[in-house]
C-alpha cells in the first residue's frame, strides 16, 4: 500500500506540472533529458508490476512511452463523463498498438459477423434495481489472467458456463479454458476468437473437463486435443444470443446469471477504478474486441464537487452502471473487474450479449441474484 501511494502521489506531481507542457511538445520521440520525479515514478512502475528491460536503448524506450501514457490517462481523466480514475496500470509501458496486438482479439472486430442462432428472450418480472453475482457464494470462479494468450472469448465462456452451472445446481466447478484452445475450431486461440465457438467446441465434446485436471497453460495447441481422457464436470444444451437492449441484458443478469459481451477495449490500458462512460468518439463500439463476463449491474449515488461546496445537503448524482469480470488478472482495474456506464451502449456493449443455456429450459427455477 505504501508503494501505491507513493506512486499516485509523485504522479500527481507529474500531472501538474509536466504534463500540460508535453500536450504542446513538438517532438513526441525526442523529449529531452526526463526530470528526477519522472525516473523515480518509472522505477516505482518497475517494482510495482515486476518490469525489466533488456538494455539501457529499451529502458528509455519504455520510459518516453510511459510518460506518453500518463498524459494520455490525464487526458481521459478530464474528457471521462463518469467517475473512472485513469493513470499508472500494468500496461503503462505499452504503445496502443502493442496494447492491441497483446490483448485485442482482431477476428472479433469483424462487422460482418453472424452468429447463426435466432434471438431468443422469455419476458421476464420487473428488473431488480441492482445485482452483483460476486457476492453469491461459490459462483463465480478467481479472475483469471490470459498473459500474452488472446483467448479472452474462452475465458469469458468458461465463466459463463460455469457461474450459471453453479447458479443452477448448486456445485462449485471451474473448468478448462485450455480445453477450449486445444479442441476448438479457431486454429491458435491465442491469436482470438469468438465466444460461439467455445460453445460449439463444449458442445461438439459433450461438457468441459476441470480446471484443476485440464490446466490453462497461457498458449494454444500445447497438444492434441485431450477432451476425450478427461471426466466432464459441466456441459451445456445451447447457447443464444440475447436482444441488444440494456434492459433486456440486465433482466436476464438478474434472473438466470452472468453473461458475455464484447467491448472496445481501448480505455481499459489506463483504467484504475470507477465507472467509464464516453461517447462513441472516444470509445467507438464498431471497434469491439474484448471478451469479457458481465456479472451483475447497479447504481452510484454521490454529490458532484461543484454541488458539495454549494449547500450542506447536496441533491444525489445516480450513475447507472455494469460490473464487468475481466481476464487480465486480480491486480487489474478493481481487483479484476471493472465499471462501464449502463444505458449509452458504452464501448459497444451490446453489440453481441451471449450466454450458454444450462439444464432443461423446461424446467423453470427461481434465481435470486445477490443486489
Amino acid at each position: 500500500m505504501a508503494l501505491n501511494a507513493h506512486l499516485s502521489s509523485l504522479l500527481i506531481l507529474l500531472v501538474a506540472g509536466l504534463a500540460p507542457g508535453m500536450k504542446d511538445s513538438p517532438r513526441a520521440q525526442d523529449p529531452g533529458p526526463r526530470p528526477p520525479v519522472l525516473k523515480e515514478v518509472f522505477k516505482l512502475f518497475q517494482i510495482q508490476f515486476n518490469k525489466n528491460y533488456s538494455d539501457p536503448a529499451e529502458h528509455a524506450r519504455r520510459l518516453d512511452i510511459f510518460v506518453q501514457n500518463l498524459a494520455k490517462a490525464q487526458m481521459l481523466q478530464e474528457e471521462d463523463l463518469g467517475t473512472a480514475e485513469f493513470g499508472v496500470t500494468p500496461f503503462s509501458d505499452l504503445t496502443e498498438e502493442e496494447f492491441g496486438q497483446l490483448y485485442g482479439n482482431w477476428r472479433a472486430t469483424r462487422k460482418d459477423l453472424r452468429v447463426g442462432r435466432k434471438e431468443r428472450f422469455e419476458k421476464q418480472e420487473s428488473m431488480p434495481p441492482s445485482c452483483d453475482w460476486r457476492k453469491a457464494h461459490n459462483v463465480l470462479s478467481p479472475v483469471k489472467h490470459q498473459g500474452k494468450c488472446n483467448c479472452c472469448w474462452a475465458i469469458a465462456a468458461a465463466g459463463n458456463i460455469e457461474a450459471l452451472w453453479n447458479i443452477r445446481f448448486k456445485q462449485s466447478v471451474e473448468v478448462s479454458v485450455q480445453e477450449l484452445l486445444d479442441c476448438g475450431r479457431c486454429g491458435d486461440g491465442c491469436l482470438g476468437g469468438y465466444v460461439w465457438d467455445a460453445f460449439i467446441t463444449v458442445l461438439n465434446y459433450s461438457g468441459l473437463a476441470s480446471e484443476k485436471d485440464y490446466r490453462f497453460r497461457g498458449h494454444a495447441k500445447t497438444h492434441r486435443c485431450l477432451a476425450p481422457f478427461y471426466k466432464k464436470v459441466a456441459w451445456i444444451q445451447d447457447y443464444i444470443m440475447l436482444p441488444r437492449n440494456e434492459d433486456a441484458m440486465a433482466k436476464y443478469v438478474a434472473t438466470q446469471g452472468p453473461i458475455t459481451v464484447l467491448i472496445n477495449p481501448t480505455l481499459l490500458q489506463h483504467y484504475q477504478k470507477g465507472i467509464i462512460k464516453s461517447t462513441p468518439s472516444t470509445c467507438d463500439p464498431w471497434l469491439a474486441s474484448h471478451y469479457i463476463l458481465l456479472v451483475g449491474f447497479g447504481k452510484e449515488e454521490k454529490a458532484t464537487e461543484k454541488d458539495l461546496f454549494q449547500s450542506n445537503h447536496p441533491p444525489l448524482q445516480s450513475t447507472p452502471y455494469w460490473i464487468l469480470k475481466n481476464s487480465w488478472g486480480a491486480h487489474w482495474g478493481e481487483k479484476g473487474y471493472f465499471r462501464l456506464h449502463r444505458g449509452s451502449d458504452t464501448c459497444g456493449i451490446t453489440r453481441f450479449p451471449l450466454t450458454a443455456c444450462v439444464g432443461d429450459p423446461a424446467e423453470k427455477q427461481k434465481v435470486s441474484c445477490p443486489p
